[in-house]
């Protein structure tokens, strides 16, 4: 199944070489997510969650948007269940919306 939500892009990776002779390339979107609490401990915050796209290709669409990092962008992901009652995330298509203005005086949520 697919969604579409709007996420918050802090940064964007590109990657290109070889491993071991074989050739990668990819893009990673570091996207804003809620820390989540567990039984290790309390939580506070958010912080970023890595999600490849595309090849090294997709950083190019991406790149005259540096200075204007974080960015908001409507982001589609595809959502399958894991194990026990996790699911996972795989994004499929990112697009940018706007520059995020920061506000010192917001507390997070």
């Amino acid at each position: 199944m697919q969604v579409t939500s709007e996420v918050v892009v802090h940064a964007i990776k590109e990657s290109v070489g070889t491993f071991e002779g074989k050739p990668f390339s990819s893009t990673t979107f570091h996207c804003e997510v809620d820390l989540k609490e567990n039984g290790a401990g309390r939580s506070l915050g958010r912080v970023t969650r890595p999600f490849k796209l595309g090849d090294a290709k997709e950083f190019d669409k991406w790149a005259h948007l540096g200075a204007a990092l974080p960015c908001k962008a409507t982001a589609t992901f595809d959502m399958d269940a894991a194990k026990e009652d996790g699911v996972k995330l795989t994004l499929v298509a990112i697009r940018p919306l706007s520059m995020v203005v920061p506000d010192a005086g917001k507390k997070a949520a």
